[in-house]
């Protein structure tokens, strides 16, 4: 990270022409098992990764937020701390933020302005939630500069209503809390129905090996909202609050009732929710056979059921799994329809991976996979400094 913040505090002397005060960060998530289970108040077992986003920040008198994002050739937005926040245009990727000042201001949390830096180097699109990063580094940067003392479930709360209700992404609460509350070493076993975690120590000589297909999706334009509509529908038709609260009895029992397509998305998650226990059970216990055997069926849920996966991905997947057999196991992750397949295995097993797949890949798809070697990473927080 440390060159992440040389690169940020570089662009905010150009930008401002002073030195930042402060440094925030936030990381991206792999999400280990447990996909589309989130807003439907289920669990989901995600890790924060060695990859993140990086504010280099100053506060200022007014308040008035500026912010440069390195990222995109050095666009620039700002605007006005107060409501209501208009939407940009221009800038899209200032939304994010506009939305978490919303949340701040709705909650009577009003604050000063802030110049602000943005770099990061989470592969963006690929699912590794890098806008999920950006508004969690950037709600750690109000919450420490005014003093508000809010807890790190409390701003992956803010940050998670600002994607549904001023982005428009009607994500659960997954993405934002791994990246706030992530801890080093360890998974988060969440239960989305009352937000509670606890960790999950990673085995020892495990190895996290993220794929990222090069296919790229936007969660807003894509399915995901009609996949969380149609898990709705399968809920109505059951009686129910959740699918948290279905079985699949339940489920068999009002399948005349729903429509196919609805039948078939609850059927995922109501499976995914009892696949993400038993490998929260197999992590603990450093038991591969039955992780590949959870993975595999995860990643068969998600292209059958769920339908979110593409032939690019599900190639990647077959060919892993069979590198792997019975050590360890790979999915797809995230919200689907293109970015990344995650593989945990052995270290042992990593690089045969890494070396295995790429020309298999290129010649099927003319696409180039980028891998990652990731290690679960804590959550949000603030450096003071330059390190030394």
């Amino acid at each position: 990270m440390k060159e992440l913040i040389e690169a940020a505090s570089d662009v905010f002397i150009k930008a401002f022409s002073r030195q930042p005060d402060f440094f925030f960060h936030a990381p991206g998530r792999i999400n280990l098992i447990g996909e589309h289970t989130d807003y439907n108040q289920g669990f989901v077992l995600p890790c924060a990764i060695d990859r993140n986003t990086v504010l280099a920040v100053s506060p200022r008198e007014d308040n008035t937020v500026c912010v440069t994002t390195a990222d995109l050739h050095n666009t620039s937005s700002q605007w006005t701390v107060q409501n209501p926040i208009p939407k940009s245009e221009r800038a899209p990727w200032s939304n994010y933020l506009r939305g978490v000042c919303e949340q701040f201001l709705s909650r009577q949390l009003p604050f000063k302005g802030m110049d602000i830096v943005a770099l990061g180097n989470i592969p963006q699109g690929a699912g590794l939630s890098s806008s999920a990063s950006f508004t969690v580094a950037f709600s750690v940067a109000v919450n420490h500069l005014n003093n508000f003392h809010l807890s790190s479930r409390q701003l992956a709360l803010i940050c998670q209503a600002a994607e549904n209700q001023y982005v428009g992404c009607q994500c659960g609460i997954m993405d934002q809390l791994i990246s706030a509350a992530g801890q080093a070493q360890k998974a988060l076993l969440i239960d989305c129905a009352d937000i509670s975690y606890s960790a999950i120590n990673l085995p020892q000589d495990a190895a996290i090996v993220v794929v990222d297909s090069k296919v790229t999706r936007g969660l807003v334009s894509s399915e995901y909202n009609t996949r969380r509509l149609q898990c709705e529908q399968a809920v109505e038709s059951m009686g129910l609050q959740s699918l948290r609260q279905a079985s699949i009895a339940d489920l068999q029992r009002a399948k005349n009732k729903m429509h196919p397509l609805a039948y078939r998305r609850a059927k995922h998650v109501i499976t995914e929710n009892t696949r993400t226990l038993a490998s929260a059970e197999a992590l603990k216990n450093g038991d591969y056979q039955s992780l590949s055997r959870l993975m595999a069926e995860s990643h068969q849920s998600m292209r059958d059921d769920f339908e979110i996966t593409v032939p690019p991905i599900d190639f990647l997947v077959e060919k892993i799994s069979a590198i792997l057999g019975e050590h360890g196991g790979a999915r797809m992750t995230g919200g689907g329809f293109g970015g990344c397949v995650v593989a945990l295995t052995s270290q042992q097993k990593a690089p045969e991976i890494m070396q295995s797949i790429g020309n298999a890949y290129t010649d099927k798809t003319g696409l180039k996979a980028e891998f990652h070697l990731c290690v679960a990473s804590d959550g949000a927080g603030m450096t003071q400094a330059l390190p030394a």
